[in-house]
């Protein structure tokens, strides 16, 4: 029961409010929430143990697949279960440090997830660009060794994040108004200077996003200057085939992500309740279309 009468007031804990404004829908809300994500385990599950048993599929392509599908369990794992507690069940409480650990993992892999990206636009690259050498550029063991960098820099970006925020001073207000912890409502929170965790929650995007998806505009442009060149339709649909599915994936994973880090800092005019629904999409829609891969 002590769960259910937290107060601000405790020094120890955080209150996540879930969606705010719309407390009295939690439980109507929390049906499309366990829906999608039991959706995405299943989805994600399947897809590593088909790869895991079918020796065909043990190739870079595959691998990097397989990549995508840990992170998206790992990213809506770190919020829904959460999430539905508060839906369910009114616990709104959350440790300090069980919120500085939420907020590690899940912008962890957050990252890992866009470099993973990143790897298979290049995959896709060599694949159509360079197909001939595509089984000495990219081996298994090269893209392991990527998915190995992806996680050191990602572990690397993201520690100073909740360091950061463990050294700033939390008063009266211990309320989260989000069903997670994300850093930037952490930060708005304290009462103490957070200039330097919210310029380097900055700095962190645009290492990230800007450039991984300026990596990823590159290779298309590539991919799409080097298919100018060919007038065969056939090698045009083939390539088309090869990239719909990523791009779509991308797609459905970098807007949400730029809608929920653009209202956090300047959609004051936009509800809570709406940055938090549409941010929400970022760990309930991609974990579902992992499976378009292995079509």
């Amino acid at each position: 029961m002590a769960a259910f009468n937290l107060t601000p007031s405790d020094p120890s804990t955080f209150i996540l409010m879930g969606i705010p404004g719309l407390e009295a829908a939690h439980v109507w809300i929390s049906i499309p929430f366990s829906m999608f994500y039991i959706i995405g385990l299943l989805g994600n599950f399947m897809v590593l143990f088909v790869v895991g048993k079918e020796q065909t599929l043990h190739k870079p392509m595959y691998l990097l697949v397989c990549m995508l599908a840990l992170t998206d369990i790992s990213m809506s794992t770190s919020v829904i279960p959460k999430a539905l507690c508060i839906f369910w069940f009114n616990l709104k409480g959350i440790t300090v440090g069980g919120c500085f650990t939420q907020m590690f993992f899940l912008h962890t892999v957050i990252v890992v997830q866009s470099a993973v990206l990143v790897t298979m636009t290049f995959d896709r690259y060599v694949a159509i660009c360079n197909p001939l050498r595509y089984a000495t550029i990219l081996t298994n063991t090269r893209i392991a060794k990527l998915g190995l960098l992806s996680l050191i820099r990602a572990v690397l970006l993201i520690l100073p994040m909740p360091l950061l925020l463990s050294r700033l001073p939390f008063c009266a207000n211990h309320i989260i108004p989000h069903m997670y912890c994300e850093h930037i409502a952490v930060a708005k929170m304290s009462c103490g200077d957070t200039t330097v965790t919210r310029m380097y929650g900055l700095v962190t995007a645009f290492v990230v996003i800007v450039l991984d998806l300026m990596f990823i505009a590159l290779s298309y442009g590539l991919i799409i200057r080097d298919l100018l060149r060919i007038s065969s339709k056939e090698v045009h649909q083939k390539a088309l085939s090869t990239c719909t599915s990523h791009i779509c994936v991308m797609l459905m994973s970098y807007t949400p992500c730029l809608f929920s880090y653009l209202t956090q800092r300047f959609g004051q005019g936009i509800a809570p309740h709406v940055q938090i629904i549409l941010a929400s999409l970022y760990f309930l829609v991609p974990p579902c279309s992992t499976l378009s891969f292995m079509g």
